[in-house]
């Protein structure tokens, strides 16, 4: 029994150990370009020249063992196993993919200047890894059969595999087409740089060319090793790359001391510098000899010594620039992209940077810095010319000083009254050759006749005084029509006599200049936009009118306040360019309407204001206002869209004692506008000095109004939808009631405008949802009817254009379980009317909730016969102007043709104001299933409806 014991534990160690050992394997998706394996290997290091391996865990889930056997008995190599499962069901072929070298990673003491890193591959199974040609990776060509895990066993040749990667032929071959591409970009021109800086080297031979060129050969012969290029070449052994890569960064660091030491000259500095830099060169030269031995050693020494040539060198520049050597302040600029070149190499052979793209970068950035370095020695040794160590005259400077600016010459010889110009000038005016020369007096012509006096006062004030100068700007004509603004800058040249002979100069075009400061005073009292004036200047030219109005009894103006309704709904559904070019079609309109002494001015937004002074009869006033509001209520068309404008228009008359302050005026108007807009809009108010008390109450009902909601002041009111046919009750509307502390209860209709304009509407409106879903839910929960009881919630236009609205409608209806389609939401028909095809988008998402959709005093508007079955509607409401009496017998045949078409479509029909009894009998004659008014009840509570409905009262 105890040996029983023994054999089975040592069996599940033996299992354990064996799963334990297995490898886990990596996924090929089909459409991957490349995996990286680097990490997804086990790395081994056998004692012998076989190795055991566990494998992955195959499409059954057994685990395996396999054997494997170096290349060449009796050596100890360092293996890697990984696995691959395919889980499609085509057979895939990929690469594996060794570089040889990697400057990503390979360190700066003994550095990995890269070798063969793969000597053969065995797979676990399927077909043998097949070895392909590659003169800078180890590249093997792996099959994967459908459905298939295999496990892969490699032989490496050193113990270090930096990278491993695992390519979509077709991938790979694209990555190395455009690497070769580059690279022979590079090379093309590092080896172009190095042939001309050698060139000119020859022709010049100055010093610092030979030193360029050397560096220019030694970054030539560094691209050359790094992109792979020498041993196509020369046929190089691939393990023998070590050699020349260390020898290379050994040169390249040697030509970078020498170059420095010749072009800051530093042997004429002291001495010493040029024993630092012999014995670094041979210390570097000596490097040379050891990278045949031990290149790791050698190319880590010349790593070290560039990156120290680099900050000493930048040190060296900087403090030599300090002190006025131009040669080092030339070179900052180039020496500070090397120290940032040298750093981001660092990072990078650090192991900090590995993107596959760093290392051509890197190869790219040096060739550049390099010819940085070329155009740096070229503008350095032929910067010198004639003008540059020969002895010139102050008037030589003078001339010369004036070419460099560019500014044109005005001379003036006053005894023969002749005046000469630069051609320039003239041909800029697009004249003749001559048409600005001769007499003074000729360029009255050309001058603006507003500048005709100062240019004549400048002249002889010189002439007169003897002495002075000349700084003003004058307008000369071209050929065309156009003016171009001059500034002259002159003073007088003094005779022996101590009479003005001369008169000298400069002519600077200041045209561009003067623009832009008229744009800026423009813009300064102008509306960007519309370039109407703004509120500065309307105040600047109010003001003046009401002067004027002071001394001239015939003179009495008018301030009328202008304002677009629901412009910011318009402007939110079509966009704020489509509502910038609605304001300047308005714009234009008011425009043509008004007389050259009249103003015109945009004060802010949506918000425009009228100085009228051509009227001053009251009646001609209201006329003219009335013209304003039908101009504008022309539908403005954009492409296949007609948009549909309502304003409201404020007025404010001329009154001596209402008006001392042009502020006052203005704000009577808007007043008055304010008070149209109150009214519904899209109508004319004149001030009457009661709206200003009615103002400050709307003021208070704000304020207070703000505070409702958090009070608990908004209640929800319920007004019974009654059934026609039989009296019973169908259904519930939501109302709004306002318990305030001082004034009573309010109705919508004294709060609303405000709750809209304030954006409390929408909190409101949350509110009026959320209460009736959860009293619609405690109704149908009692009365279980068919059809099921139903409710409506008025909704908003600012409710309708926020996205939130869905969110809201959503969350709702999960909280509560009501019956689908039972809450519906009912729209106005001129709101769902301002911007039809949002509407419909945002009806039926609300649809696809599972709300219901009632249309609100239906058929008061002219499309919505039109438009009705494009919009999911399942209600229709009549509104109050159709079941009102009327005492017109046409009520009975509007009213008939209305149900009939919604019964057509499909529609339950609601008329509301159902007053009394006959208004019920006559509404269920003509086809009316439910009604609602006073005939059937006011307004009631929660908790009475609740009790009308059999419903259990709300726990407090």
């Amino acid at each position: 029994m105890p040996l029983s014991r023994y054999l089975i534990a040592l069996l599940f160690l033996v299992l354990c150990g064996s799963r334990a050992l297995a490898i886990d394997s990596v996924r090929v998706p089909q459409d991957a370009a490349a995996i990286d394996l680097t990490h997804a290997v086990e790395k081994y290091s056998s004692e012998g020249d076989r190795l055991q391996v566990s494998t992955a865990p195959g499409s059954d889930g057994i685990i395996r063992r396999i054997e494997v056997g170096a290349k060449e008995a009796g050596t100890r190599p360092s293996w890697i196993v990984f696995a691959l499962t395919n889980d499609t069901d085509e057979q895939l072929e990929r690469l594996i993919v060794a570089p040889h070298f990697r400057l990503q990673g390979s360190g700066v003491i003994w550095p990995d200047l890269g070798a063969t890193r793969i000597s053969a591959i065995t797979a676990s199974q399927g077909f043998p890894p097949e070895h392909e040609d590659s003169g800078d990776a180890d590249v093997f060509r792996l099959t994967l059969d459908p459905g298939t895990t295999i496990t892969y066993v490699a032989e490496l040749r050193t113990p270090n595999l930096p990278q491993l990667y695992l390519w979509e032929p077709e991938s790979y071959k694209d990555k190395v087409t455009s690497l070769t591409l580059y690279k022979g970009i590079v090379i093309g021109i590092a080896g172009l740089l190095a042939l001309f800086l050698t060139i000119v080297f020859v022709v010049k031979g100055a010093v610092i060319f030979p030193a360029a060129a050397a560096l220019a050969w030694s970054v030539l012969a560094y691209v050359c090793i790094d992109f792979g290029f020498w041993a196509k070449i020369f046929g190089v052994d691939p393990n023998a790359d070590r050699i020349w890569r260390a020898g290379a960064e050994t040169v390249l660091s040697a030509t970078l001391v020498v170059f420095l030491f010749a072009y800051l000259n530093l042997n004429r500095w002291h001495v010493r510098a040029w024993h630092v830099a012999a014995l670094w060169l041979l210390i570097l030269a000596d490097l040379v000899g050891l990278a045949i031995f031990d290149a790791p050693v050698a190319a880590g020494v010349a790593r070290i010594s560039l990156a120290t040539v680099s900050a000493v060198g930048f040190v060296l520049v900087l403090y030599l620039a300090t002190h006025g050597f131009d040669r080092a302040i030339m070179l900052i600029p180039t020496w500070f992209l090397l120290l940032l070149w040298v750093c981001a190499a660092g990072f990078t052979v650090s192991g900090w940077l590995t993107n596959d793209l760093v290392s051509p970068a890197l190869v790219g950035g040096l060739v550049l810095i390099v010819m940085l370095i070329g155009f740096t020695v070229m503008q350095n040794a032929f910067a010198s010319g004639g003008l540059a160590h020969g002895a010139i005259s102050d008037t030589e400077r003078k001339a010369l000083a004036l070419t460099g600016a560019n500014e044109i010459v005005f001379d003036w010889d006053v005894p023969a009254d002749y005046i000469y110009v630069s051609p320039e000038v003239e041909e800029q005016l697009g004249l003749d050759r001559g048409g600005l020369e001769g007499a003074a007096s000729s360029w009255l012509a050309l001058l603006h006749p507003f500048e005709h006096d100062r240019y004549r006062a400048c002249l002889d004030s010189l002439l007169e005084q003897r002495r002075g100068r000349i700084n003003q700007e004058f307008r000369l004509r071209a050929s065309d029509g156009h003016y171009f603004c001059y500034r002259l800058r002159a003073r007088p040249v003094i005779g022996q006599d101590g009479e003005v002979i001369r008169v000298v100069g400069t002519l600077t075009d200041v045209t561009d200049e003067r623009n832009a400061r008229e744009r800026l005073l423009h813009d300064a009292v102008h509306d960007n936009l519309t370039g109407l004036p703004n509120r500065e200047l309307f105040f600047d030219r109010l003001e003046a009118a009401l002067v004027f109005a002071g001394l001239e009894a015939g003179v009495r103006p008018t301030v009328l306040a202008v304002d677009i309704d629901r412009f910011r709904q318009i402007n939110e559904q079509v966009g704020v360019a489509t509502g910038d070019s609605i304001l300047l079609t308005i714009a234009h309109r008011l425009t043509r309407l008004l007389q050259p002494q009249d103003t015109l001015a945009r004060l802010d937004g949506d918000r425009f204001a009228i100085i009228l002074v051509s009227e001053t009869d009251v009646d001609h006033v209201i006329a003219l206002a009335d013209s304003v509001r039908r101009t504008l209520a022309t539908p403005v068309r954009f492409t296949d869209r007609e948009i549909s404008l309502s304003v409201s228009i404020g007025v404010a008359l001329f009154d001596k004692e209402l008006h001392p302050d042009r502020h006052d005026m203005l704000e009577d108007a808007e007043i008055s506008l304010r008070h149209a807009k109150k009214l519904g809009g899209n109508r004319i108010e004149v001030f009457r000095p009661a709206m200003r008390a009615q103002r400050s109450d709307r003021l208070t009902l704000e304020a207070d109004l703000r505070r409702a909601l958090e009070r608990g002041e908004i209640k929800v009111f319920f007004q019974p939808v009654v059934r026609l046919e039989d009296r019973t009750i169908a259904g519930f509307e939501a109302l709004l009631r306002w318990d305030h502390p001082r004034l009573g209860q309010l109705d919508p209709s004294e709060f609303g405008q405000v709750a809209e304009q304030t954006g409390l509407i929408v909190d409101f409106g949350l509110l009026a949802l959320e209460r009736t879903a959860r009293e619609l839910a405690a109704w149908q929960r009692a009365l279980a009817v068919d059809p099921p009881i139903f409710a409506c919630v008025n909704i908003g236009s600012r409710q309708l254009l926020r996205h939130d609205l869905l969110r809201d409608v959503k969350s709702v209806l999960m909280r509560n379980d009501i019956v689908k389609g039972s809450l519906k939401l009912a729209l106005g028909e001129g709101l769902v009317m301002e911007n039809p095809e949002y509407a419909a988008q945002m009806l039926g998402r609300i649809k696809e909730l599972g709300a219901g959709l009632a249309m609100s005093d239906f058929g008061s508007g002219y499309s919505s016969l039109a438009y009705l079955q494009s919009f999911p509607f399942d209600t229709i409401k009549i509104g109050r102007s159709f079941t009102r009496q009327t005492g017109k017998g046409s009520r009975a045949v509007i009213l008939r043709s209305l149900i009939s078409l919604a019964h057509d479509l499909g529609m339950d029909v609601v008329a509301e104001g159902a007053e009394t009894e006959s208004d019920a009998i006559e509404l269920y004659q003509l086809g009316c299933a439910y009604a609602q008014g006073y005939a059937f009840g006011r307004p009631i509570s929660p908790m009475e409806a609740r009790r009308l409905v059999g419903a259990a009262p709300e726990a407090a």
